[in-house]
């Protein structure tokens, strides 16, 4: 028998003389095991609290690029289309900037078509807006070159009074032509200026409805207040005056002599004091928010973008009333009661 035989066998006479018996089993063969699977549940405790931390953590560093933003527009069709082509015209990308110091990219015009996006075909209207020569723009993945930044609106109607509206952005460098994707930053943003505009125009409506009820409910006051002021007389007669009896003693012929009327004109009402000290406040207000509309002038529009109808031409120097203020637009009221639009920068403080 060989020498790597024989020290096989004595290993393993070693191996079973040192295994424990049957009846010996039940024993923990680790003293330490025992206090330790004491604790094993306030382990899992600790695991349990522990990993939604983690993953919480993990989700929160993850970025999502290239998903863009669609979303369903309350609004009708025709009315967010003409938001969405302001927006586009307005010159500036937000949610991306250029440099540290800057707030968006500004230098963007409007387009009909990008190379940078494939052609779309499933109807409804495209808008885009394109940046070209853009610095390594914030907020798109591995962007480190300059480049074609562009944003695409795409308005589909969804029946009368909705409207699906979709925004991607996307940047392409110029040296490899590598598109790279936004985490949605841009998507976010440009859709928060367009909601800002229909959310304005929202307002300048309901001011419009209440304007025009307010003026029915002046006008049917005078018509009442008219139509009662002709029902009743312009002057009441006064009564005859009553013979006042003369002495017979002093032969004077009797003669009839009229009571004088006591005629006493009416203080001013408490209502009218107070409506002139309401007009006063009106007044006072009024020179807080006026403006006077720059030269050569400009037009009053009916929404607040490039391509809405225009009111009126306003001539320099007009007074408008600011009553509610955008970031490219004022909504305005005129000195005979027109509401419309005017652009921030065709106004100055008187």
């Amino acid at each position: 028998m060989g020498f790597l035989k024989r020290r096989q066998i004595m290993w393993a006479k070693k191996c079973h003389a040192a295994r424990p018996n049957v009846a010996e089993w039940d024993a923990p063969v680790f003293p330490w095991l025992g206090s330790v699977a004491g604790s094993v549940p306030l382990v899992l405790l600790l695991l349990l609290l522990t990993c939604p931390t983690l993953l919480a953590g993990r989700t929160k560093e993850k970025l999502s690029y290239g998903e863009g933003l669609i979303v369903n527009v309350p609004v009708a069709e025709k009315e967010v289309e003409q938001v969405v082509e302001d927006v586009a015209q307005n010159g500036v990308i937000r949610g991306t900037k250029e440099y540290n110091k800057d707030e968006f990219v500004g230098g963007a015009k409007s387009a009909d078509s990008s190379h940078v996006f494939p052609a779309w075909d499933q109807g409804g209207k495209v808008f885009y807006k394109v940046r070209t020569q853009a610095i390594d723009p914030r907020n798109f993945k591995d962007s480190n070159d300059v480049g074609t930044l562009v944003v695409r609106y795409i308005v589909q109607p969804q029946g009368e009074k909705n409207t699906l509206l979709r925004i991607d952005a996307l940047f392409e460098e110029d040296f490899r032509h590598t598109v790279h994707q936004s985490d949605g930053s841009v998507e976010s943003a440009e859709y928060k200026d367009i909601r800002e505009h229909l959310d304005s125009i929202e307002v300048m409506k309901k001011q419009n409805a209440e304007a025009e009820e307010e003026r029915k409910e002046q006008v049917a006051k005078k018509q009442n207040l008219a139509m009662r002021n002709d029902a009743v007389p312009a002057s009441r007669p006064q009564p005859p005056a009553q013979p006042i009896p003369q002495p017979a003693e002093s032969g004077a012929d009797t003669t009839t002599q009229a009571l004088p009327a006591a005629a006493s004109e009416p203080p001013p009402s408490a209502s009218a004091a107070s409506t002139q000290t309401l007009e006063q406040h009106v007044k006072d207000l009024r020179k807080q928010v006026e403006r006077l509309v720059k030269a050569p002038g400009a037009p009053l529009r009916s929404a607040p973008f490039h391509t809405a109808g225009t009111l009126q031409l306003m001539s320099t120097g007009t007074e408008v009333l600011i009553l509610i203020s955008t970031p490219y637009w004022y909504g305005v009221e005129t000195h005979d009661g027109q509401h419309g639009w005017i652009q921030r920068d065709q106004v100055e403080v008187p």
